[in-house]
């Protein structure tokens, strides 16, 4: 493994605590099992940032992303070598008939990614959303899927036959163990749909090993999950794979951190799934991060002091994620 960044100095909590609200967006749609999305924001010397680990997350793993939060808000951010970004639209596990209300909320966009393998769900589903998908993108479209790691090899074979007639851009994370991926892309190799890894890199202990056991062709990555958009950079480096940055479902602000890895990516092949804040109906500042002809402007995101209020947390979730925030930072300072 190359050389690690050195993780940017813990603030005293006192000095998180100051700026931070709590906010609770509402969603368009059902989404990875939410209807409302939580997050923290707050500002550091070098402007806003977002700790918005999901809620099941242990305070181990969402630590790390209070130590992203950290890092873009109080260390500046690295260079960045474009100043827009083309983003993806994303399709939750609706049904056929919604398929295209969803996309019209992704102005310009030419490429879609379909959540599939949804709970409760079958493959028939699958079929017809992607169908979907595809009728409405048109034969220029790119259509990429998502399982989020819910197949099993067979399952993933078996689907990713059904679905190959479409055209898929890459399937990402359709199993969840490195070794899984590792049989899977061999199985479907001469379909040429090419395995991207996700939960296997931002997940994992160790975010490289995928990229060893070459079990995926792409990697997606997200710059809260992974610590910041440095070190996101350096396991991009490491890897050796082309990389596709995408979002945990934050806020505008928490985007522009993504936006931030994805401006300073050397070469950005594919369209990132940073236009998320397009299935929200309210967001933290009166511009959100929303795509305009499937493009992304790079920068730094300040809330609307009324919008913050407007969107504020119950009381009870406010004290639960202030508390977390507290138990996360003193993870941090004892590292």
């Amino acid at each position: 493994m190359g050389s690690v960044s050195t993780p940017a100095p813990v603030p005293p909590l006192s000095e998180l605590l100051a700026s931070a609200h709590v906010v609770a967006l509402p969603l368009a749609t059902r989404f990875r099992g939410v209807d409302v999305r939580e997050a923290v924001v707050f500002e550091g010397p070098e402007g806003w940032t977002e700790f918005s680990p999901f809620t099941e997350y242990a305070d181990a793993e969402a630590a790390t992303w209070l130590a992203a939060a950290i890092d873009f808000g109080w260390m500046p951010q690295p260079a960045a070598v474009r100043s827009e970004v083309p983003v993806n639209a994303t399709v939750p596990a609706v049904d056929a008939a919604s398929v295209r209300d969803v996309l019209a909320r992704f102005d310009g966009c030419r490429t879609a990614k379909v959540k599939v393998a949804e709970p409760g769900q079958r493959l028939a589903d699958d079929v017809a959303r992607v169908a979907a998908v595809r009728d409405a993108m048109g034969p220029e479209g790119r259509v990429r899927v998502d399982a989020n790691g819910a197949w099993n090899v067979d399952e993933a074979e078996r689907a990713l036959h059904a679905l190959a007639e479409y055209d898929l851009e890459y399937a990402e994370q359709p199993c969840e163990s490195v070794e899984e991926l590792a049989e899977l892309r061999r199985r479907v190799k001469y379909m040429g749909i090419p395995v991207a890894a996700d939960e296997s890199v931002r997940k994992a202990a160790d975010p490289l090993a995928v990229a060893r056991a070459g079990a995926a062709d792409l990697l997606v990555v997200k710059a809260q999950p992974l610590g910041g958009v440095r070190r996101a950079l350096e396991i991009v480096a490491e890897a050796g794979l082309p990389a596709i940055v995408s979002s945990a479902l934050d806020t505008s602000i928490g985007l522009s951190m993504g936006l931030a890895l994805a401006a300073a990516l050397p070469d950005l092949d594919y369209d990132c799934g940073l236009g998320t804040a397009s299935l929200f109906t309210a967001d933290v500042t009166a511009w959100p991060l929303v795509p305009r002809d499937g493009m992304l402007r790079v920068g730094r995101v300040s809330p609307d002091a009324d919008l913050l209020a407007g969107n504020a947390a119950s009381a009870d979730r406010r004290d639960w994620w202030l508390d977390r925030l507290a138990r996360c930072h003193a993870v941090l300072a004892a590292r």
